[in-house]
């Protein structure tokens, strides 16, 4: 088969089977391995924002000496190469590569544009929480403690990812899972407001959506974000997001600038949602619930990431038959229709 080449840069997650093109891509992942026969080869992974393609170098190969001693993981490259489809999923063919350079974003290099990034705009999801936050929560100072929290930390927030690698990992996705587990509470707390008029101390529903907007605030210390990549800050191993969340909830409500004078029993209620959002010890819990409002904040964030691995998994398994594979973040094989 005869293979095209572009004329000029093109994108990764463009090229099609066959196609050879210039593009810019990170190099995701570098593994040293062995066959099972025991024969050396090194597993890259090159990405831009909506496709990653691995691959191996093999020791026969003109790569394999510079991808051993000069190929970093995390670092930009410009690219000559050819997509081929294969029976083991798409791969590069390299004709040139070599690293990025400043003069390179003449021809639109930006090494924030090759990270998995939202496809909503991380500007008008700020907005859209903030406004969701001022129109969905009465109590005046809870309502200043929770914007007070996201106008902090608003330049961070429009490029975090929610985890590293499980849900919503990519640009801007802490705003979309935040945005998401906030309309879910606020669903969950007013149906069940409704349901149980006589609960006693009665449902708090401006406490499970500012548990809603905060649960995973932790994650802007827990995780380190550049333009290289994700990774996990040096107190994120030591404390978790949850430790980490919970700190920043005192600092806030503790801040003059802020001002939010929120009721003690009402503090320590919010702080107990933040601290056992998660299900399992393992994830990060810290208690278990022991509140209506922290079981309600759990139950809307659980759904929440767990649907978000479970369309990952749909969208990423090319294979056919109507079961996907079970190598996938829920660990199981999902139905996808016919048989």
């Amino acid at each position: 088969m005869t293979t095209t080449r572009a004329s000029s840069t093109t994108r990764l997650c463009d090229l099609k089977d066959e196609q050879e093109g210039d593009f810019f891509a990170q190099l995701s992942g570098k593994e040293q391995l062995t066959t099972r026969d025991g024969k050396p080869y090194i597993r890259v992974a090159f990405r831009d924002a909506q496709r990653e393609v691995q691959f191996p170098i093999w020791t026969d190969s003109p790569w394999y000496a510079e991808c051993r001693e000069q190929w970093a993981a995390g670092e930009f490259y410009k690219l000559r190469a050819a997509l081929r489809d294969t029976n083991y999923g798409p791969q590069l063919e390299i004709r040139r590569i070599r690293s990025t350079t400043d003069d390179d974003a003449g021809d639109g290099f930006d090494p924030w544009m090759l990270l998995p990034r939202s496809c909503r705009d991380t500007a008008a999801m700020y907005t859209e929480l903030a406004a969701f936050v001022e129109s969905q929560i009465g109590d005046a100072d809870v309502k200043r403690l929770v914007l007070g929290i996201l106008e902090t930390h608003r330049d961070r927030l429009l490029l975090w990812p929610a985890s590293l690698r499980h849900h919503h990992a990519h640009l801007g996705g802490f705003l979309e899972h935040a945005l998401s587990v906030a309309k879910n509470a606020e669903f969950l707390a007013k149906k069940y407001t409704a349901l149980y008029p006589d609960l006693a101390p009665p449902l708090d529903i401006d406490l499970v959506i500012a548990g809603a907007v905060l649960h995973d605030i932790g994650k802007l210390r827990e995780i380190d974000q550049s333009q290289s990549g994700t990774a996990r800050s040096v107190r994120g191993h030591l404390l978790g997001h949850v430790i980490l969340g919970r700190d920043m909830l005192r600092e806030a409500a503790a801040d003059p600038q802020i001002n939010a004078n929120v009721d003690p029993e009402k503090l320590l209620r919010l702080e107990h949602a933040l601290i056992s959002h998660e299900i399992h010890a393992e994830w990060g819990a810290a208690r278990p619930v022991m509140t209506p409002e922290a079981l309600l904040v759990q139950a809307a964030d659980d759904i929440d990431a767990r649907f978000d691995m479970l369309q990952a998994a749909l969208m990423a398994d090319a294979g056919e038959g109507p079961f996907t594979s079970s190598k996938n973040l829920l660990q199981t094989e999902l139905f996808r229709g016919g048989g």
